[in-house]
């Protein structure tokens, strides 16, 4: 089964930047397209970037502004998010997740690592 691992996650100011990263493993990862939510405390879980398989179909919520690069590394099996233009409101749990192509949601989930944006 396919296993998760976020890491990178932790506390900055606003305005900074910071990079989350997705260890991959249990399956084949050029068979899966990669995706990022996040979860704020009271707030349903939101999406926000996907890639492909191959990296190049890449997707990004319209509310993140173009401060997000989501990013995929086929030969070490990882996905990053780097961040950037930090705001208070992206304080949130975010959640790597894995979706084996032909399927239609994201199966495999990660256990999430807090990002903590500081004014």
């Amino acid at each position: 089964q396919v296993q998760l691992v976020e890491s990178g996650g932790g506390l900055v100011q606003a305005g900074g930047s910071m990079r989350l990263s997705c260890a991959f493993s249990g399956r084949t990862f050029i068979r899966y397209h990669m995706a990022w939510f996040r979860q704020a405390p009271g707030k349903e879980r939101e999406f926000v970037a996907s890639i492909d398989w191959s990296g190049r179909r890449i997707n990004y919520s319209a509310s993140l502004k173009g401060r997000f690069t989501i990013s995929r590394d086929n030969a070490k099996n990882t996905v990053s998010l780097q961040m950037g233009s930090l705001e208070n409101e992206d304080t949130s749990v975010y959640y790597c997740a894995a979706r084996e192509t032909g399927d239609q949601t994201y199966g495999s989930w990660g256990q999430g690592t807090q990002v903590t944006v500081s004014s």
